[in-house]
């Protein structure tokens, strides 16, 4: 079985800050360097899965610019396919504030193009052999959730910081038939069947018909570094017990492992959890 992941690549810009809000009348600090990474979510979920054992293959636009070249160089040197559409507003970019306490704030970007559709020949035919592909939440992959279900395919999203109320995320909540979203801001109910919902240091919950089920944080073995990639690494970990039928409580099980992990070690291809690594730590 293959994963496919569309959207969600980029580069992001990691700034180590002193504490979060950042105070300051017109300066302030680091407390580290300054380092840019190929990132994102949909870039993050791919590695998990990759570290897993998983087969993975992603579709995203990537700019014809300086940052897209070292996309799409990261992406060969990991050995994950990359189809990559011309971006019109060129490679997204995020910065990242981390205050030493593993709490960030995320600076996105805006470069966006309303109305942009990915042009079909990227996307159509799927892949062969997939079987399941995770959405990010780009404006122009809601496009393309008719034709996935169609395909007959799994679906799963992630959305992230969603209050429950916003329309944006909708579509995407609608058509998936897995949605992962954080508990930060969720004051509603996401309207699909099987929901996950993460909350950080008080674990997760796994919400279906049949009721909730619930799983503590995982003990992450040492010290907390960057939480960057950890809710990701949640998620391709979860997916990965999911899509070979284990139960609810061992799909979370493994996303918690997988979550803490990742927070210990810098965000990058080497910080998520490998399959050998995850079955010891099941166990101990």
């Amino acid at each position: 079985m293959t994963f496919l992941v569309i959207g969600g690549t980029g580069i992001d810009t990691v700034v180590p800050v002193a504490d979060l809000p950042v105070l300051g009348a017109d300066s302030a600090r680091p407390r580290g360097p300054i380092e840019d990474h190929v990132s994102h979510t949909g870039t993050c979920v791919a590695l998990g899965l990759r570290a897993l054992g998983e087969r993975v293959r992603v579709i995203d636009t990537v700019g014809d610019d300086d940052p897209g070249r070292r996309v799409t160089a990261a992406f060969r040197d990991w050995d994950i396919p990359l189809v990559a559409a011309p971006a019109p507003a060129g490679t997204r970019r995020a910065v990242n504030l981390m205050s030493p306490d593993g709490r960030r704030l995320s600076l996105y970007d805006g470069r966006d193009v309303p109305d942009y559709r990915l042009p079909e020949r990227y996307y159509q035919p799927l892949p062969a052999g997939v079987r399941h592909v995770h959405v990010t939440i780009m404006d122009w992959a809601r496009h393309l959730l008719p034709g996935l279900r169609a395909a007959g395919v799994t679906i799963s999203t992630d959305l992230h910081d969603w209050d429950g109320a916003n329309p944006y995320h909708l579509d995407f909540a609608k058509q998936a038939d897995l949605v992962f979203v954080s508990g930060v801001q969720l004051a509603g109910r996401v309207p699909a069947d099987r929901v996950v919902v993460t909350h950080g240091a008080g674990g997760a919950d796994l919400i279906t018909p049949a009721g909730v089920t619930h799983v503590d944080a995982a003990d992450p073995g040492a010290p907390i570094v960057d939480t960057n990639g950890a809710g990701d690494a949640f998620a391709a970990a979860f997916l990965a017990a999911w899509t070979a039928g284990k139960s609810d409580g061992d799909c979370l099980a493994d996303g918690a492992i997988a979550g803490a992990f990742a927070c210990t070690r810098p965000v990058g291809a080497d910080s998520f959890i490998t399959r050998d690594e995850l079955v010891r730590r099941r166990h101990r």
